[in-house]
């Protein structure tokens, strides 16, 4: 331990404090997470390997979220689909709903794929494997069918196997469902425990996402110590990779929808949903901009309360075509690329599966792409410490990613609606937008008030 190590943490604890108290001034989250990333560059270049050991700040960070990975899935699974009261809502609305958003979502992680092989975001990124470390082998196709099905749901808690806890979850949510309609009183007690444990879940989520800015401190500073700054520069392809992905799949997927299927005018449409695009991409949180999403749904797109009241929710939670489809996408190519691991079309086509699968279980708070994307990783057999290298720029990535995903349940609020008759199509063309009484760009702008739940 030498005089340049003890001041490299000696300088670490006195950013970890100007975080803390700029935490304390009401600084919006994404600006502490850039400042975090553009300080643990700098003290990581000055400083050099003698920094390496603040990449133990990040790793706390990492685990904490990997912690949180399977209640959160299995509590947000099950209160997502028990929410559904209704059996004859549940069959036909519901499985419209669900279908649609898995099936845009599928989309989103294809567009995804496509644009980080042309694009190539981990060309030119070393990365120093660990003398333990070996890279795992990619099932095939065959076995990962046959892991999706869950022969002790303990045991795949215990062992990290997040898609067949995800299937667990689903047919406990259905029996549940089927029973509460035969019998209520059955299964209340249940319900509100499970409800009532992902209200602390998303609290958890919350506490942890939280410390972001200090994580990303620490993950740059150790990556800036032991690569350069020349190894960064690169993760600029990252994002230009997931802003490309994510205006394509804003543009074909969802342009095709209101143009073909809702027979709508996609530029009025997009006018009248602008307050939505502007509140999640400040706020980066999907909870934050479902009052925001209900509001323009129904008095804006006039569609039904109904049909509002059902989709938005749900979407809130489960439709993810950013955070749980593209961008884990994108990650898992990166993460390949950087590792020397080649990827065939059957493993594209396994990040695409497992994309659909995990978007269900992502919460809609700021930072879940995270967990969607610890899910791919795991699933396809990728080094889940590669998503640390692009943690510094989560920021940046999220703004855009919400504002996918919030726009995807309009979007299926809108199909739906049209669909089951329930869109006033001339109100629609002709009347005047109505205001909006929970629309207020400035009062949300910077990410600091999240709405976590409800």
């Amino acid at each position: 331990m030498n005089s340049l190590y003890i001041a490299s943490w000696a300088v670490a604890v006195v950013v970890l404090l100007l975080l803390f108290f700029a935490a304390k001034k009401k600084m919006g989250f994404g600006t502490r997470v850039l400042i975090a990333m553009v300080l643990g560059v700098v003290v990581g270049a000055v400083f050099g390997k003698e920094a390496t050991d603040l990449g133990a700040i990040g790793s706390i960070y990492v685990n904490l979220i990997k912690m949180i990975v399977m209640p959160l899935v299995v509590a947000t699974i099950i209160s997502s689909i028990t929410s559904i009261s209704d059996p004859n809502m549940l069959r036909k609305i519901g499985t419209k709903t669900i279908a649609l958003f898995l099936i845009t979502t599928g989309i989103a992680a294809v567009i995804g794929v496509v644009v980080a092989v042309i694009i190539d975001p981990g060309a030119g990124i070393p990365y120093v494997q660990d003398a333990k470390f070996a890279a795992r082998e990619i099932p095939s196709f065959l076995k990962v069918f046959m892991d999706l099905v869950p022969a002790n749901p303990v045991n795949e808690m215990a062992t990290g196997k997040v898609v067949p806890v995800i299937v667990f979850a689903m047919f406990v949510a259905v029996a549940i469902t089927i029973e509460g309609n035969r019998k209520p009183e059955s299964v209340r007690p249940i319900k509100e425990v499970i409800q009532s444990f992902a209200v602390v879940m998303f609290r958890v989520t919350k506490l942890i996402i939280r410390l972001t800015p200090y994580g990303v401190f620490g993950l740059m500073a150790a990556m800036a110590a032991k690569y350069g700054l020349a190894s960064l520069l690169p993760m600029g392809k990252v994002v230009l990779a997931v802003y490309i992905a994510c205006l394509l799949h804003f543009v074909l997927t969802y342009g095709f929808l209101v143009t073909f299927v809702a027979r709508v005018n996609p530029i009025r449409f997009l006018k009248k949903i602008y307050p939505v695009l502007a509140v999640a991409f400040t706020t980066r949180s999907s909870y934050a901009t479902l009052p925001v999403n209900l509001e323009v749904i129904t008095k804006r797109l006039k569609v039904s309360d109904r049909i509002a009241s059902f989709v938005a929710p749900l979407g809130a939670t489960i439709n993810m075509n950013g955070c749980g489809g593209l961008y884990p996408a994108i990650v898992a190519i990166f993460v390949a690329k950087v590792f020397g691991i080649d990827l065939t079309i059957t493993h594209y086509l396994l990040i695409v599966g497992s994309a659909m699968i995990a978007s269900i279980g992502v919460a809609g708070v700021p930072g879940p792409a995270s967990i969607s994307t610890t899910v791919v990783l795991a699933s396809v057999g990728l080094p889940i410490e590669g998503m640390a290298m692009v943690l510094g720029i989560d920021a940046i990535l999220d703004m855009a990613r919400t504002a996918i995903n919030a726009t995807g349940t309009t979007v299926s609020s809108l199909v739906v609606a049209v669909t089951e008759k329930e869109f006033d199509r001339e109100a629609f063309n002709n009347g005047a937008d109505e205001e909006l009484d929970n629309y207020d760009v400035s009062s949300r702008s910077g990410g600091s008030k999240t709405v976590v739940s409800g």
